[in-house]
């Protein structure tokens, strides 16, 4: 039986944690009678991070302002990062992990793992970080991994998985890791058949926080399209409610309906017509393994991540862009052309979508290995 530590940072949104989660059930499948523990910031506990297989520690959120900045609502910065150090501490003496699997930031958002890592190691087990495809513009990432933010990784971190692949971003040649790096490919999850509604547009806002742009777009081009119907997904960061966007137009309120997304869209996303999103890692890789060239309004501050991704997806053939400026006639004009993608797009353009199968069998090769 191994026992597994994964930890992720947690700001606005649900993909980190998200990203863990999807891991931490193939590690259950590899390993039945695993001990697995989550740590997590996010500050809402939808009903995915709910799993008997694995338990779920929080600690204190840090949720990262317009500027890119860290703050907690409750404590201030400093105490909030010295009671998650504390929490993963007592987390790391106390489980005696055989693997540690750490989400984005080597060493946390603001440091608090660095103790904890180096009773981990002390204690023998594996440690490994894990990198989305697309960190940030890589200038950005260059001056993170050259600074205290990454200093030691080579010696305190056994593995670098990336969950992309290098067709999309080599993170060795393009932001000069310190090791070479295993490509998974996406953490996503599986996607059954379902019936298509050709008239179902699905609007998705990410976590919502930053989301008011897309379900703005999404609403336009809807009013425009009178034949079409929609479903406005929004995340339970959102800022306002959705309802006051639809109150303008009861026509098109009658049409048109919120949903709160709180974990996958991978079903609503299979089931519709075309998809009009922001560009984060989890719904974007939902609406490919859904098979939908999705229409992607990036979000292009704090970090040029989205739309790094956004243009990138573009160029291989398996999505359009638009700006968050654009008109809603031009997102409508997409609607009106093919959405969905041919089958076997993704993999001709070099994208697999079971990089959790592939990170949990690393993951589960190490811990047999520091246990032995």
């Amino acid at each position: 039986m191994g026992k597994y530590v994964l930890y992720s940072h947690d700001g606005y949104g649900l993909g980190h944690v998200r990203r863990n989660v999807l891991i931490a059930r193939e590690v259950a499948e590899h390993d039945p009678d695993a001990e697995i523990t989550l740590v997590t910031g996010v500050r809402e506990h939808p009903s995915w991070l709910q799993d008997p297989r694995f338990s779920v520690v929080a600690v204190p959120p840090l949720l990262k302002d317009a500027r890119g900045t860290y703050s907690n609502s409750s404590l201030g910065l400093d105490a909030a990062v010295a009671e998650r150090a504390r929490i993963f501490s007592r987390i790391v003496a106390q489980l005696r992990p055989d693997a540690v699997l750490v989400d984005r930031h080597p060493y946390g958002t603001a440091g608090e793992l660095r103790a904890g890592l180096r009773q981990a190691r002390r204690q023998g087990a594996a440690i490994l970080l894990g990198l989305r495809d697309v960190l940030d513009a890589v200038d950005s990432v260059r001056v993170e991994v050259s600074g205290p933010a990454w200093e030691g990784v080579g010696r305190v971190f056994d593995e670098i998985l990336v969950f992309g692949s290098p067709q999309v971003c080599d993170h060795e040649l393009e932001y000069a890791l310190p090791m070479r790096p295993v490509y998974c490919g996406w953490v996503v999850e599986p996607v059954q058949e379902r019936a298509r509604d050709d008239g179902l547009v699905v609007v998705s806002a990410g976590g919502g926080g930053d989301g008011q742009t897309v379900l703005r777009l999404g609403v336009e081009a809807l009013r425009r399209r009178p034949h079409l119907h929609g479903v406005l997904v929004v995340g339970p960061y959102a800022r306002g409610s959705v309802h006051e966007i639809l109150a303008r137009d009861t026509s098109l309120a009658a049409r048109v309906r919120p949903s709160l997304g709180t974990g996958s869209t991978v079903e609503l996303f299979a089931s519709a017509g075309a998809v009009v999103q922001m560009c984060g890692y989890n719904s974007t890789l939902e609406a490919l393994a859904a098979g939908q060239r999705a229409v992607l309004v990036p979000r292009r501050s704090p970090r040029r991540e989205q739309a790094i991704r956004a243009s990138r997806l573009a160029a291989l053939g398996l999505a359009d862009v638009v700006d968050e400026t654009a008109s809603p006639e031009e997102v409508a004009w997409l609607l009106d052309q093919p959405r969905r993608l041919a089958r076997g797009a993704c993999e001709g353009a070099g994208i697999t979508l079971d990089g959790a199968r592939v990170a949990a069998a690393v993951l589960t090769s190490r811990a047999v290995s520091a246990a032995a």
